[in-house]
């Protein structure tokens, strides 16, 4: 994917840390994405900014919101609870109206408590952990992807189902998204009467994970499922290729990026992965995937949920006729959101009625939907 900088030339701010300053415009309103833009999970943070950055300039050439221009500013965590939290900080001194971040649930849950205790708007596109909303900081915080719970479900059937009579391990990555993953995905495997043999956690940021696959190869396991980066996922993928491992490997929704597939190379054919129902294939998305794909952008992964994460708060900042968060907020619990991702609604928790999980395999550089007639139910 492209690092976008034709697409961020349009903006000021650039990719630094709120980089936004001086005297307050009461004809522009600011709004942010905030996401890993540096480290090993930059190309993460590229298809937050890729989606928030097409969806905030589509708004200003459609006359902005309540008369108002949108403002880009970007805040790098690096996928790092500590820098999250200081991003969190900087962004509600900053005065943005709406932060569409984080991605990783790790970032997403302590940022959570800065904007809720600030009553700053967040609408997380990425962060997947039920934690984020099973004990919400408050009543601003929202996200307009999936849960863990469900997609631990989907995985863990799937393996029952294809794998169930073969040698299966999990392994996590420790993070809130990771383990948590990992964990779902045990407790759905196992209640289909199936049980793992072999379950570890891994360090991530590490090159070797050799001991690892060795303990792997030993087990014989022939289906891995891994909770964690598509960075650590690729690795691992490529040692086991290295000890001869046919092992087929199995992943959450991180490993949507095509990052992955420039980690493993031919050795990722048939890996397979958890996501939700294909954003680009959805009618509501043609123009804006038409649109990115001509500015040589791949709107892959969550560029579309973060599109639409923007596309929701403007819908409710509209209907309010105020983006002060309070109206925001109400209007958001009470509106039908139209999206590029599909018409949804808000449930209580702040969790989105969006179509279930669907598993897809990658295959000649590219990920497809398994199914996909069958599991892209209608957006409700």
């Amino acid at each position: 994917m492209t690092r976008l900088t034709g697409l961020l030339a349009i903006f000021a701010c650039g990719l630094a840390l709120a980089s936004c300053k001086g005297e307050e415009d009461d004809t522009v309103i600011k709004v942010a994405i905030a996401g890993p833009q540096t480290g090993q999970y930059a190309s993460l943070g590229t298809q937050m900014t890729a989606g928030g950055a097409t969806a905030i300039a589509d708004i200003n050439a459609a006359g902005g919101v309540l008369g108002k221009t949108l403002k880009l500013e970007i805040g790098d965590d690096a996928c790092d609870p500590k820098q999250a939290v200081a991003v969190a900080n900087q962004l509600t001194g900053d005065n943005v109206a709406l932060v569409a971040g984080h991605f990783c649930s790790g970032s997403s849950i302590p940022a959570s408590n800065v904007y809720a205790e600030s009553n700053l708007v967040m609408i997380s596109p990425a962060s997947t952990n039920p934690a984020l909303t099973d004990k919400r900081a408050g009543p601003n915080i929202y996200r307009v992807c999936g849960r863990d719970d469900k997609q631990g479900a989907v995985a863990g059937a799937y393996l029952a189902e294809h794998f169930g009579d073969k040698n299966i391990a999990i392994i996590d990555d420790k993070t809130a998204y990771g383990r948590g993953l990992a964990d779902e995905v045990k407790k759905a495997l196992n209640a289909k009467g199936v049980q793992e043999v072999f379950r570890e956690s891994i360090t991530a940021g590490e090159k070797d994970y050799s001991a690892l696959v060795s303990k792997l190869k030993r087990a014989g396991v022939d289906a891995l499922f891994i909770g964690g980066y598509h960075t650590e996922a690729g690795l691992i993928l490529r040692q086991m290729r290295d000890q001869d491992m046919d092992t087929v490997l199995m992943g959450g929704d991180a490993l949507v990026t095509q990052e992955y597939w420039s980690i493993t190379g031919p050795a990722g054919e048939g890996t397979l992965m958890t996501f939700s129902p294909d954003p680009r294939q959805n009618p509501a998305a043609a123009d804006v995937v038409k649109r990115l794909k001509a500015k040589g952008i791949e709107p892959e992964g969550y560029v579309l949920y973060t599109y639409a994460a923007v596309q929701a708060w403007k819908e409710a900042a509209e209907k309010a006729g105020s983006v002060d968060a309070p109206a925001v907020v109400k209007a958001l619990n009470e509106t039908t959101i139209h999206s590029v991702i599909g018409d949804f609604t808000f449930d209580e928790k702040g969790d989105p009625s969006l179509p279930p999980y669907a598993v897809y395999r990658w295959s000649n550089g590219t990920y497809g939907q398994i199914g996909q007639q069958e599991n892209a139910a209608a957006p409700g």
